[in-house]
């Protein structure tokens, strides 16, 4: 099969590590053992997210202040750099040589008139305690918003329009590589005033929703969204939860779920399973190998058929 695996950042670096390139070659080993084994049978496009990575490289620039600190666009494009070589590295030992890995900067187009723009909600950086995240962002003009017991740095996060570069990862995958491609959500672009040249934006697009429009451009097979929670629950936090196995996009989109987090993997996996009629898997990266075989996450279809009565149930993904 054709995959494209979105994988989140907490396979690179887990809530509460420091930002040490120790602790992200760690997890980076962890990761593609298991994707290894998936890339043996399957076809694979693999992407990743970048936030932490892109708020540390933030803060960074802006301490040396002789120049103006980097935006964002540009420092995606360094992640993407950082990261795709973790990832293509330890791939390469674990596949033979044959597998070729391949790690492509993508450029993703956004709108200009996005309201996301004005309302920015995609957490980037570390946590901060409250006190910590309310000097922070006077001083450098950051919005700080909650993010679990703690505060993050949140920017603007738009939809992404187009995927740059479809050709040459079609070109690649036709010759057996494996390609790791619009990481951290792509950098985002813009059309200029002349309807023709792009330039760079000052965003971060989320990974999900750029992984899901990658996959339906690609015509995968599966999109697979690969993170730290084991499945979509019923009831999270109730004494009777349980974790939703099976459910249609149908369903899933009568429940609200947060902006910054998990509502983009709810909206990328349900669209992706209603244009295509394809399946879209949630769920933890060491369960990538059952997910497939429909044995863990939970998996979203668009011909499965809503429940009797779903009127008490809430849909949360949890992590």
């Amino acid at each position: 099969m054709r995959l494209v695996i979105a994988l989140g950042g907490n396979a690179l670096l887990r809530r509460g590590q420091a930002l040490s390139a120790d602790n992200q070659l760690d997890n980076v080993r962890i990761a593609a053992a298991q994707l290894a084994r998936v890339a043996l049978k399957h076809e694979v496009v693999l992407t990743h997210g970048n936030g932490p990575q892109v708020g540390l490289l933030a803060l960074q620039s802006a301490a040396y202040t002789a120049v103006q600190g980097y935006p964002l666009d540009v420092l995606g494009a360094q992640t993407d750099g950082m990261i795709g070589y973790l990832l293509e590295q330890e791939l390469s030992n674990l596949l033979p040589p044959s597998k070729v890995v391949v790690t492509l900067l993508t450029r993703v187009e956004v709108d200009l008139a996005d309201p996301a723009f004005a309302k920015p909600s995609k957490p980037i950086g570390p946590i901060y305690r409250s006190e910590e995240a309310e000097r922070i962002g006077a001083e450098k003009g950051w919005v700080m918003a909650a993010d679990g017991a703690g505060f993050r740095r949140v920017v603007a996060s738009p939809h992404p329009q187009r995927v740059l570069g479809l050709d040459p990862i079609r070109w690649m995958l036709a010759h057996q590589a494996l390609v790791i491609a619009a990481g951290g959500g792509g950098i985002p672009v813009a059309v200029g005033d002349d309807g023709r040249s792009r330039h760079g934006v000052e965003a971060v697009i989320d990974k999900d929703l750029c992984s899901g429009l990658l996959a339906r451009e690609l015509k995968s097979d599966c999109l697979i969204i690969a993170t730290d929670v084991d499945a979509v629950y019923l009831d999270w936090g109730l004494p009777g939860q349980r974790a939703l196995r099976l459910v249609s996009p149908v369903e899933l989109a009568r429940h609200a779920f947060p902006p910054g987090s998990m509502g983009p993997k709810v909206e990328a996996a349900s669209r992706f399973a209603t244009d295509t009629g394809n399946r879209a898997l949630i769920g933890s990266l060491e369960n990538i190998e059952a997910m497939l075989e429909g044995r863990a996450g939970t998996e979203v279809r668009r011909d499965v058929a809503a429940p009797l009565d779903s009127s008490s149930h809430g849909f949360h993904l949890v992590g």
